[in-house]
């Protein structure tokens, strides 16, 4: 649409084109909510491999408007930290504050004394609408064994179905005994993990909740028109993707109730020629345990869809996998192992250390018990939950936020015993004023408002994290008088992903189309590989889909130890190496998807890993109708609705006339109207189920959750 609107210009005026572009002036590219933060950073390169470069601000910046040229708001630039340069990006900054503006319309910025611009962007209240809605897609792009039609996929990634060949994924054979039919299973379905087309179960399961929660903690902003085979049939395009991961989830079970771990596909660009046979490995307690999770919430998800066929099948799997886990705490099994004669099965290793199944088993606890209500559920969690690290160190971090949120969702239940519920909670809002969670934010000290301790493998998948710390605490009510910070704070690791980094550059893949002009043109994928058409959007036929969240800025990157010779032949780039290691933290990235020996995928490779919490935090902010909004902790004492949980009926009381709207968990309008001051709903609900009430005034906008027993 931006590049439509450039055009245009061409014939109606030259002002917006006597300014140049400049790669110092960093924003989203995609833009801002009306009522959000605004800031635009400029740099200058200090450190790294931009360190010959240099770029000083002008004092005067402006808000143009695309449409007429016209500066709609000016200001001036501000030195962050004094001017210091910050370690972590080796820049010197500038912020260009602009948050005050909350006209709707396509913007950039200007730098008036130097006539230097940023990339285009939006001010909307629906900006990333189609982001989330993109990076939802690369689900389908993921599914394996599930052909892509060109009228869904486009005709550039457009294939066949993949892996459902001889001795592929429907008659799969284990990893020891690949030439005996008798170990055949159909282990068909999943989606593709990362780069490489490998089927993990604890981290399948580990994707099944994050979609879960990130439906039911805003169901009012999936669509069902996102453009795939499913679309239309009256069911959110994200729940048919949560019920095609639990599908392929129900298939690793075995009859005893333990689960196979993982599924190794074979190779080749694009899926559908991959030929190759198909293994599985051994079951272990660390699958199981993650499986017996997913199964719980899922049960739990499509009990309040009323599919209540479907919620038992999962329920009593996740009540086997249950008692095969107890009975069998320490069954390890290790793919890619000599140990283990393993090797060539899978590419990460799945397993995981005695903590990691502790805190699986904590999970799988919680949401065992938020489904059955079962004594013997609570009483494990209540015995054992001071060991998650939380509870035992009084810390709260991203690499552990699912076993953070895990606790909460128990403190969030209103069974869940009251002492220990506050216990949760209060620690948690202790460690969220720690060093690096609120002290960060309120002193400031990124100049790129996203800050992380320690950048590693995937370090953009652990931005989305902590953005979602933030988000949790705002969902489990920790501290409203701290929500208006949280929600800010968690925007602006959106912000990064989008372009508000020292590399001025969308993490996202291809979405140039879509409001990023600055997006990732190739990173490591098995389908879009160095080499075949989908390598490159700028120099090749196709490029890669849109919509991957790459790994990020690593500095613990190296090239294989056979490297720079040795490598049996294999270039081993020294340029490349360099231009990645022993960089400033937010430096250490390049584009590039090369294989080994120079192992692109520690830094470029994408992963659902990364997809799912980021799809969880962008969510938060496609509108204003969503769970959150800025203003949610000051609503709250103007909108009342009891009783609640209710059997008949809820009266919702507002100080000023107002609007409303009552939706069912699958987004479907089931009652609204308007009212002088208070209503009383509930003869349209007539199932025992969660509600969501969207209240509507002239000022204020806010959605409220209500509970029929």
């Amino acid at each position: 649409m931006k590049h439509c609107i450039l055009i245009i210009l061409l014939f109606s005026s030259t002002f917006a084109y006597q300014q140049t572009l400049s790669k110092y002036i960093v924003v989203d590219q995609f833009g801002y909510r009306t009522t959000s933060e605004k800031i635009a950073v400029m740099r200058d390169p200090l450190t790294g491999f931009d360190a010959s470069e240099s770029f000083s601000p002008g004092f005067s910046y402006a808000l143009v408007d695309v449409s007429t040229g016209s500066q709609v708001f000016t200001g001036n630039s501000t030195p962050f930290n004094s001017g210091s340069e910050d370690t972590s990006s080796g820049d010197r900054a500038w912020w260009f504050n602009f948050s005050s503006y909350e006209t709707p319309g396509t913007y950039y910025i200007l730098d008036i004394n130097k006539n230097l611009k940023s990339h285009d962007f939006e001010i909307n209240d629906n900006v990333y609408e189609e982001v989330l809605k993109h990076t939802v897609r690369t689900f389908f792009y993921q599914r394996a064994g599930y052909a892509k039609d060109a009228q869904y996929a486009g005709s550039k990634w457009a294939d066949g179905v993949s892996h459902l060949g001889t001795l592929q994924d429907t008659q799969c054979r284990k990893y020891d005994t690949p030439t005996n039919a008798s170990s055949e299973k159909d282990l068909s379905g999943g989606w593709y993990d990362a780069g490489d087309y490998n089927k993990y179960t604890p981290w399948t399961s580990s994707y099944i909740i994050d979609m879960i929660r990130a439906y039911k903690q805003n169901p009012n902003v999936w669509g069902d028109n996102y453009n795939l085979p499913y679309s239309g049939n009256g069911t959110p395009d994200i729940v048919d993707e949560i019920k095609w991961g639990l599908d392929h989830l129900l298939k690793l079970q075995e009859s005893n109730g333990s689960l196979i771990s993982v599924v190794s596909l074979a190779s080749n660009s694009p899926p559908s020629s991959a030929t190759g046979q198909s293994l599985y490995g051994g079951v272990n307690t660390t699958s199981t345990l993650a499986a017996a999770a997913a199964y719980a919430h899922g049960a739990k998800l499509f009990k309040e869809l009323g599919n209540t066929t479907y919620s038992n099948t999962l329920q009593q799997s996740a009540i086997n996998a249950w008692t095969w886990a107890e009975a069998n705490p320490n069954v390890i099994w290790e793919n890619n192992s000599a140990t283990y004669n393993s090797i060539g099965i899978g590419a990460g290793q799945q397993e995981t250390n005695t903590y990691g199944r502790f805190a699986l088993k904590i999970r799988a606890a919680i949401h065992l018990f938020d489904l059955t209500a079962n004594q013997t559920y609570r009483t494990y969690i209540d015995n054992n939950y001071q060991d998650i690290h939380l509870m035992l160190w009084d810390f709260a971090f991203p690499f552990e936020q699912e076993n953070q949120e895990a606790l909460l969702h128990y403190a969030s239940l209103t069974n869940a015993t009251s002492a220990i519920a506050t216990d949760i909670k209060n620690t948690y809002e202790n460690a969220m004023n720690s060093t690096d969670n609120f002290n960060a934010f309120n002193n400031e000290i990124d100049p790129y408002m996203a800050h992380l301790k320690d950048y590693v493998w995937g370090s953009n998948g652990t931005k989305s994290r902590k953005g979602l710390m933030f988000t949790n605490y705002v969902n489990y009510a920790i501290n409203t008088v701290n929500n208006d910070d949280a929600l800010q704070a968690a925007e602006r690791y959106i912000h990064y992903l989008h372009g508000v980094n020292p590399l001025n550059l969308c993490y996202l893949s291809n979405m140039n189309d879509y409001g990023a002009d600055e997006s990732v043109n190739e990173f490591y994928h098995t389908w879009f590989a160095n080499g075949t058409e989908w390598d490159n959007v700028q120099n090749d036929l196709y490029g890669p889909a849109p919509g991957f969240l790459v790994g990020g800025p690593n500095p613990s990157y190296d090239w294989d130890s056979c490297c720079p010779s040795g490598c049996s032949g294999f270039s081993c780039d020294t340029s490349q190496r360099n231009r990645i290691m022993n960089q400033p933290n937010q430096k250490a990235y390049d584009q590039f998807n090369t294989n080994w020996p120079m192992n692109s995928w520690e830094v470029t490779e994408n992963s659902n890993g990364y997809q799912t919490p980021y799809i969880r935090l962008l969510s938060h902010f496609v509108n204003a109708s969503g769970s959150l909004s800025s203003n949610s902790h000051s609503f709250e004492n103007f909108v009342s609705a009891y009783p609640n949980p209710f059997k008949n009926d809820i009266q919702i009381k507002v100080n000023e006339p107002f609007s409303f709207e009552v939706y069912n968990i699958t987004g479907q309008i089931l009652a609204s109207g308007y009212s002088e001051k208070e209503v009383k709903i509930g003869e349209n609900l007539k199932n025992s189920s969660v509600y969501f009430v969207k209240i509507m005034t002239s000022s204020k906008l806010h959605t409220i959750k209500i509970i029929k027993k």
